[in-house]
């Protein structure tokens, strides 16, 4: 289990987006704040994206809805990795950022489709 101010990264390639300090680990889900470099301004509007949509099937879980969302998402996991306090790469990742908060789960296997 993680600890309270353990240190993971976003990244995009070599290139640091930021850090994300753990500040609540209530597992599954790490809470933290998030520190951004100036590289996360390239992808910043795929996480307000994200979370506008995550919001959205929160009360319309419709196949339109969720589908939209899975899109989003996808523009994030594919091109952007976790890096745990280890300095591996985690397989699978499931990240908000909103500000200097940040909330996400993780494994070291590949999420089930």
């Amino acid at each position: 289990m993680p600890d309270i101010g353990e240190v993971w990264q976003l990244r995009r390639g070599d290139v640091l987006l930021g850090e994300i300090t753990i500040t609540e680990p209530d597992w599954p889900w790490l809470y933290g704040r998030f520190v951004a470099e100036e590289a996360f301004e390239a992808v910043a509007s795929l996480f307000a994206e994200e979370l506008t949509l995550s919001q959205v099937i929160n009360h319309d879980d419709s196949e339109e809805a969720v589908d939209a969302w899975e899109a989003a998402y996808g523009q994030i996991s594919e091109t952007l990795t976790l890096i745990s306090p280890t300095g591996r790469p985690v397989a699978a990742y499931l990240l908000h950022i909103d500000g200097d908060d940040a909330w996400f789960r993780w494994d070291d296997e590949p999420f089930n489709e």
